[in-house]
This record gives structure tokens, C-alpha cells and sequence, in this order.
């Protein structure tokens, strides 16, 4: 077995990146207070080809160093937009048909494992603050929440892991359909 080098790789140019079909798949940021995280969540957006990042509140947004640090160049290729509030990100995401859904642990919510049997063409996963989660006035304009199923003590994770997994979930079950 042999490490594969970086021109081995097949990397996107900027140019081909952007021009690329994105899958249509949104992860909204919801005050989300380290930078650091908002970074990781730039990285796998772009590692997935993700739509779009939705930054709401008070969530760091681009050009900023601490996201720079993680994204390693993400947040020059993946597209995304700021809005003052998760409502008004909420209201533009289901005027363009997008599905929303919280990634919290609630009643009646959707295990994550289930949830990607289902068949919706555009979604978009909302992803809360670092320690209190998914607001509830948010999570009431949101179509349901999913969960990650969770085994350990804790039932907690960080934001940006929480993000990777959503997102490869969905990548892998688009991957299975082609």
C-alpha cells in the first residue's frame, strides 16, 4: 500500500469546483461560537460538494483567520450567505422548495440512519450552538429533526463532527441511488 500524492488526488480548481453540480443539500450555522468549527464545517461542505452554508446570528463568517485556519481554503470554493437570523434563512430556504431540518435531540425526531431512506431532493440541516443546540423557535419552523443515534454517557457531539456526519450520510446515500 502506497500513500497517494497530492496530483494522484484528482483536486477541483477553484474554477471546477465552482462549476461543478452541487449536491442540493444546505447546512445552516446557527450562532455558532467557535470560528474553529465553522472552519471544519467549510471543509467538509466542500469535501461533499455540498449547495451551500447558511451563517446565521452571531456565527463567525468569511474572511476570518480562525475559519481560514480549518478550512484550509473551503471558504473560497463553497458558496455561502449571512442572514441576521435563522427565521430569515429559514423563510428563503422554503420560498426555493428546500425540506429543513434540525440536527437536535427531540421528541419525535427522525433517527439519522432513517431518515436517509427518505427521498427529499432539497434539504437543509440546521445545526446549533456549541452548547445549548437548535433554538426552539427554530426548531418549530423546521419540517422535523433528525438525530445522531449516540451510545456513550455523553449524547453530545461537536458541532462541526455532527456536521461531517449529517452531510456524509447524505453524500453516501446519494452516492447509492447513482
Amino acid at each position: 500500500m502506497r500513500k497517494l500524492s497530492m496530483d494522484e488526488l484528482n483536486r477541483k480548481t477553484i474554477d471546477e469546483f465552482k462549476d461543478a453540480e452541487k449536491i442540493p443539500v444546505i447546512a445552516v450555522l446557527e450562532n455558532i461560537r467557535s470560528a474553529y468549527n465553522v472552519g471544519s464545517v467549510f471543509r467538509s461542505a466542500d469535501a461533499f460538494l455540498i449547495e451551500s452554508i447558511y451563517i446565521t446570528g452571531y456565527t463567525a463568517k468569511p474572511p476570518h483567520k480562525e475559519i481560514a485556519k480549518t478550512a484550509l481554503g473551503a471558504q473560497d470554493t463553497v458558496e455561502w450567505k449571512y442572514f441576521e437570523n435563522s427565521k430569515i434563512a429559514i423563510d428563503n430556504l422554503k420560498k426555493n422548495n428546500f425540506k429543513i431540518f434540525a440536527v437536535e435531540q427531540v421528541a419525535n425526531s427522525i433517527s439519522l440512519e432513517k431518515f436517509s431512506e427518505m427521498n427529499f431532493h432539497k434539504v437543509a440541516f440546521v445545526f446549533g450552538n456549541e452548547v445549548s443546540g437548535v433554538e426552539q423557535q427554530t426548531i418549530s419552523l423546521c419540517n422535523g429533526s433528525i438525530e445522531i443515534p449516540q451510545f456513550g454517557m455523553k449524547h453530545s457531539l461537536n458541532i462541526s463532527v455532527a456536521a461531517g456526519i449529517v452531510l456524509w450520510e447524505m453524500i453516501r446515500t446519494q452516492l447509492k441511488k447513482t
